[in-house]
């Protein structure tokens, strides 16, 4: 399955954000993908962030990854940079899917 998130950034948090995220633990990269992610990207634009998240199921994630002292930490550090925080429920705010350029060529649905 594929996520897509939107979160956004504090004003004059860009810098911070990046810098942390060019040094993301081991420890928590390997606990993402043992909670089921396979691929994880972030796009910014200005305050805005973009994720896209592929996982065997978003809510499942969630759930592996909400206790962890490594990602309890991360989300503690990232938090101070964001202007909303994620709720950590599988409902927090994925976004729909309005178009897809689907494998075979066609439109999706």
């Amino acid at each position: 399955m594929r996520i897509a998130l939107h979160t956004k950034l504090k004003a004059g948090a860009e810098a911070e954000y990046e810098a942390a995220h060019r040094a993301v633990p081991a420890e928590l990269v390997a606990a993402i993908k043992d909670a089921g992610a396979t691929s994880w990207t972030i796009w910014r634009s200005g305050t805005d962030l973009f994720h896209v998240i592929d996982c065997a199921a978003y809510d499942l994630l969630l759930t592996r990854l909400a206790g962890l002292p490594v990602n309890v930490a991360w989300q503690a550090r990232i938090n101070e940079y964001l202007e909303v925080v994620h709720d950590y429920s599988a409902a927090d705010a994925p976004l729909p899917v309005m178009w897809e350029l689907n494998p075979s060529g066609g439109s999706g649905e």
